[in-house]
């Protein structure tokens, strides 16, 4: 006997509860084409622009314009004269929908929605792909809930400049509310769907390194090296401002940095990822809010460097991400098995970074032995008061052999190095290494609030107030790797020298030249392209920062078994 077809039944998702807004026309494309690319940008409020993002919004600007009145249904039909609109917003909450309409066009009593694209009518079935014409149904059933008659719609295609039509026939109908269905259903899971695995929708994907498809899919399954991640070059740096008479206001799409009886500098706004600012250096509430709307962080650091705290717009809105990091902040095993990641990585690269940087005329085996103990033993620390305990014992080895790295010329030019003190530094090297980690910190705190972390709530340090525990947790394996390495670069060629630091009362700090040339050698040392350990491709250290934060994320959502630290080889 044949096998009889099993039809199939549509399963509804339960009603949206009220407190949620509906669902926007754009998610259910996204959601065609990715699910999972539609719950991080619906559900966890991710977004990240891109080439293509950035072109889209141009060409929808010519019909981003207020739409006017607009008849209503029963006073349209054959008699009306053809007319179009642009830019019309519509929504049910029947349906738990809305969508704005780039252009709707009337005639002979009906009416067909126009949906503006950037690119070049693809050479494929129905010349149209399905998210597209998914896209512009869900318009279609918007209107015919508010009483239109709709059978057909149109993609114009702006880079060739075609107008493909689309027929709302059932199956195109069926497949638009099993993709609304879909989209519901996953919002209110609140599990993220699984990444595309070896997709060629994922390189040119904006968010491709937000969800990372080929990273989670390689630390949970280990088959396929990841492709690099595809990321446009940006040319936006931190703009540092450390004259204590400074005043900083907006101009247009610039920022005029002005001291007085001195020319202003300026800065464009989108090439400012971070503005920094030491001491008493001033910012206008017009630069302010400019900066916030941009989501371009402003760093506070006090004039002798230490980093006081970062201001910030509305913030990241994934709240997932925050649920998970603190609830695993609240779990004993959990902190301990991050931390002792964090300080396994930590003793491991300083291993290297002394291996690498060793100037003495016998290599330092016993040293290296030592530290490689220290690295073993944190990995399998039965508890926090013992990983501490290694910690520090792994630390003085290290700072012990840290003279062995300078130059002899840095000795006699009055680097000298006894032993690492702090609070305050009293000497030139310690006065480096402090100013360096405030660096370093305040990178690191960028990069989670940029990914949507806490920046105060941490795994290995303990939260304090005003101290960024997750950020000194993440920065314990690039220490060595970033800060120390900066600081023996500067030394060893002779950036800095004696006139560039102050002294007081026992206390040592870097003036304001020695700090501009040490500021421009540690950005240098982010500008450095490493490769990955796990990944296998080269990536410098500002990208490095977001993909490890990106990473712990992922581990915290549950999607990849451990946090993968880095450690170099």
């Amino acid at each position: 006997m044949a096998e009889t077809e099993q039809p199939e039944l549509p399963l509804p998702a339960p009603p949206l509860p009220g407190d949620l807004p509906p669902l926007p026309a754009r998610m259910i494309n996204e959601y065609v084409y990715c699910p999972r690319l539609a719950y991080l940008m619906w559900v966890q409020r991710e977004w990240e622009d891109s080439a293509d993002t950035v072109d889209g919004r141009r060409v929808h600007r010519r019909t981003d314009r207020s739409p006017g009145s607009f008849p209503e249904a029963q006073e349209l039909d054959e008699t009306t004269p053809p007319f179009e609109i642009r830019s019309l917003t519509l929504g049910s909450e029947r349906l738990g929908l809305v969508a704005r309409l780039d252009i709707l066009e009337v005639e002979d009593g009906k009416v067909s929605p126009v949906d503006i694209k950037r690119g070049r009518r693809p050479h494929v079935d129905r010349n149209a792909h399905l998210p597209e014409r998914v896209q512009l149904c869900v318009q279609a059933l918007l209107l015919e809930e508010h009483g239109y008659r709709v059978e057909e719609g149109f993609l114009w295609f702006a880079e060739s400049r075609e107008k493909v039509r689309v027929v709302f026939d059932e199956e195109l109908r069926r497949e638009t509310r099993a993709a609304i269905e879909g989209l519901r259903f996953v919002a209110l899971s609140g599990r993220i769907p699984p990444p595309l695995e070896d997709s060629p929708k994922c390189p040119r994907c904006a968010l491709v390194g937000i969800c990372l498809p080929d990273e989670v899919a390689f630390l949970r399954k280990g088959e396929v090296s990841p492709r690099p991640i595809a990321v446009g070059r940006t040319e936006a740096l931190p703009l540092y401002v450390q004259e204590p008479r400074a005043r900083i206001r907006k101009q247009g799409e610039t920022l005029l940095v002005e001291v007085a009886d001195q020319p202003p500098a300026r800065a464009r706004l989108p090439e400012v990822s971070c503005l920094v600012l030491f001491g008493s250096a001033s910012l206008t509430t017009p630069a302010l809010h400019e900066l916030m709307r941009r989501e371009i962080p402003v760093a506070w650091h006090s004039y002798g460097g230490w980093f006081l705290g970062l201001t910030q717009g509305l913030g990241h809105r994934n709240v997932e991400l925050r649920t998970a990091q603190y609830a695993a902040s609240f779990d004993p095993r959990r902190c301990l098995a991050l931390a002792r990641g964090f300080v396994t990585a930590k003793i491991r690269n300083q291993r290297t970074l002394l291996r690498r940087n060793w100037r003495g005329e016998t290599a330092p085996d016993r040293l290296l032995l030592e530290l490689r103990r220290h690295a073993e033993r944190a990995a399998h620390a039965p508890d926090m008061a013992t990983l501490l305990g290694i910690e520090g014992n792994a630390a003085r080895l290290y700072f012990g052999a840290f003279p062995r790295l300078l130059k002899e010329e840095a000795a006699a030019a009055g680097f000298a190095f006894e032993k690492r003190n702090r609070r305050p530094p009293t000497d030139p090297l310690n006065a480096l290494l402090s100013f360096a980690y405030a660096m370093l910190a305040r990178s690191l705190t960028v990069a989670l609030v940029t990914s949507g972390f806490d920046p105060y709530r941490g795994f290995f340090h303990q939260p304090r107030y005003g101290r960024p525990a997750l950020a000194l947790d993440l920065m314990e394996a690039f220490r060595p790797l970033v800060a120390d390495s900066a600081v023996l670069t500067a030394i060893n060629n002779g950036e800095l020298g004696p006139k560039d630091f102050l002294r007081a009362a026992g206390a040592v700090a870097l003036c304001g030249a020695g700090r501009k040339r040490f500021i421009s050698c540690f950005e240098r040392r982010l500008a450095v392209e490493t490769s990955h350990p796990q990944f296998g491709y080269r990536v410098d250290y500002r990208r490095l920062f977001l993909l490890q934060a990106r990473l712990l994320g992922r581990h915290l959502l549950g999607e990849i078994p451990a946090y993968p630290d880095f450690v170099t080889r």
